[in-house]
């Protein structure tokens, strides 16, 4: 019943907000602009001759290689530069102008050096996921408490073990609070990319429904399933934040 109850708030801004969107567009006699109910008929002719399912497989497959190569290379790296004070000196200063540095800004540079394949939106995700990834882990390490630091070293606990038992559990929820970042900017980053550079993806499936006989219908459907994924994705994240592994930290 309390889960319930939390819905219903939502859900009933939502149905507001879809019978909004339909008499304003009734009211309007709009010959462009589709209803909802035309945009729930374009999802179904997409979902019937299956090229959904191969768009959105598409666009999860790229984001999820460039997320993966992003948590390889931004974890271990983050955890280093949060051990060792001058490689965060030496590294952390050129991170922080990369980082603000808008994904979609290296996309001539990304089709320029892997053409329009699916190379490129994978790079473009691993540079918008890799850099808060690397900051935010960093940065857990360093809010680390010295006590269990000054634990472990009475106890003689080697530097791998350390690693291992101490400072990769204490940092896990800054870590997750970074990918959860990371893949959200990822999910923006690879829509966008497939809007100039692929044939394949959401992003594709909305530009090309543009182009092809102004298919608006099929434009707002592109929109809302992008929005549902993104939704679904934080979610997972957030479910990961709830381990027991990752809370240890915080535990009373």
């Amino acid at each position: 019943m309390e889960k319930l109850n939390k819905m219903w708030p939502p859900l009933a801004v939502l149905l507001a907000v879809v019978a909004v969107w339909w008499y304003v567009v009734v009211a309007t006699e709009s010959l462009i602009f589709p209803t909802p109910g035309q945009v729930v008929t374009g999802t179904l002719e997409l979902v019937e001759d299956g090229s959904l399912w191969e768009h959105i497989g598409a666009s999860l497959m790229r984001v999820g290689m460039g997320f993966s190569l992003a948590i390889l290379v931004a974890v271990p790296l983050g955890l280093w530069m949060g051990r060792v004070e001058g490689a965060f000196r030496t590294l952390n200063p050129v991170f922080q102008i990369l980082r603000p540095i808008s994904p979609i800004a290296w996309i001539p540079v990304a089709i320029l050096w892997f053409g329009v394949g699916n190379a490129s939106p994978v790079f473009l995700i691993f540079i918008a996921s890799v850099f808060p990834m690397i900051v935010q882990t960093a940065a857990g390490v360093h809010t680390i408490e010295k006590r269990y630091l000054r634990a472990a070293e009475n106890f003689g606990v080697s530097r791998s073990k350390l690693f291992r038992q101490v400072i990769i559990p204490a940092v896990l929820p800054e870590i997750i609070v970074g990918m959860r970042i990371s893949l959200g900017v990822a999910w923006l980053v690879v829509v966008a990319a497939e809007m100039i550079a692929l044939r394949s993806g959401l992003g594709y499936l909305i530009i090309d429904s543009r182009n092809a006989g102004n298919r608006y219908d099929l434009v707002i459907a592109g929109m809302i399933i992008i929005g549902l994924i993104g939704l679904a994705l934080d979610g997972i994240m957030r479910l990961l934040e709830k381990l027991k592994v990752v809370r240890w930290r915080y535990g009373r």
